[in-house]
């Protein structure tokens, strides 16, 4: 059978699609293909001067190419809230939303502006309250989606419930590895709820395998490095490119998320390859800690109220 590739997202003319972390790697991978495929995408990073690039280089190998580019730190709740409240004034419906930016973080802990551990408040935190503060928009769109990118080490991820901000007994991995695990209970709880309410939103986990990304690079921005976060950096910019697919193979299941008809809610999506590091978008394997439904449905009560934010209650 023929796998999916890029070439059978289907036209999109007529629908808009907003994608977090969108100026570089996944994000901005996923950009460029919907934006190449008749979507005005709207792509939505902290990053200005990349967020422009990113337009930039999609307008060049697509020139009417549908694009903007609004500046958003996911870190800061009340950023997030004032985003949100711009895009609802403006009225129109919101047809995909591609939670996807994040951070793989350093020794260091570092924190929000709201005091949040910054791994968890740019991954899971963020990417909630935009989730329900755009709802009414996603809504509004005849057949809307919210694709949220988990990873495969959710199955190595532990919710410290008497602890969620780590802070005790730290470490960089532990805090990537819990809030890529909340990205998919979350993604999980949300189609459950969506099935309560009888909406007729669609909610899809994807994660890329393993694929060359910027993510690396980007953590020398995050703080002053330690022995140990160079090593990681040598591993995400050394070994990992002989291991992994390129960005834009990484991006598939996100993409497939997006616009395939067939794409289901509730879904969890990634590569077909050996260990699911590469390959086409097929249904990916969910470990047990991301089964725990109990679980998903805890995270959501505490989210929303470390947020704020009331969402499908």
């Amino acid at each position: 059978m023929r796998k999916w590739s890029e070439a059978d997202i289907p036209d999109l003319s007529g629908q808009r699609i907003l994608v977090t972390g969108g100026a570089s790697g996944i994000g901005f991978e996923a950009a460029r293909a919907l934006a190449q495929h008749g979507a005005e995408v709207l792509v939505v990073d902290r990053n200005e001067q990349a967020g422009h690039a990113a337009l930039a280089r999609i307008r060049a190998l697509k020139p009417d190419a549908r694009l903007a580019f609004l500046p958003l730190d996911l870190s800061h709740l009340q950023a997030v809230k004032d985003f949100a409240a711009a895009l609802i004034a403006e009225g129109k419906p919101l047809d995909v939303l591609i939670n996807n930016a994040g951070i793989q973080p350093i020794a260091e802990r570092r924190v929000s502006a709201d005091g949040f551990e910054l791994t968890f408040a740019i991954g899971h935190l963020g990417h909630f309250t935009l989730t329900a503060l755009l709802w009414p928009r996603l809504e509004a769109a005849p057949a809307p989606r919210v694709v949220t990118v988990s990873s495969m080490v959710h199955g190595q991820g532990r919710l410290d419930w008497d602890d969620l901000q780590m802070t005790g007994g730290y470490s960089s991995q532990r805090a990537y590895n819990q809030t890529k695990l909340a990205n998919l209970l979350f993604a999980r709880e949300l189609q459950r709820r969506i099935d309560q309410a009888g909406s007729r939103v669609r909610s899809i986990a994807v994660h890329p395998g393993v694929a060359q990304t910027s993510i690396g690079a980007n953590r020398k921005q995050l703080g002053r490095f330690r022995l140990g976060d160079y090593l990681v950096s040598l591993v995400l910019s050394v070994v990992m490119p002989f291991l992994g697919q390129p960005a834009a193979a990484g991006a598939l299941p996100t993409m497939y998320a997006a616009a395939a008809p067939e794409a289901k809610g509730g879904g969890f999506y990634g590569p077909d390859g050996f260990g699911e590091m590469k390959g086409a978008p097929k249904p990916a394997t969910i470990k047990p800690v991301g089964q725990d439904m109990n679980a998903g449905a805890r995270l959501w009560r505490v989210t929303a109220q470390l947020a704020g934010v009331a969402f499908l209650e």
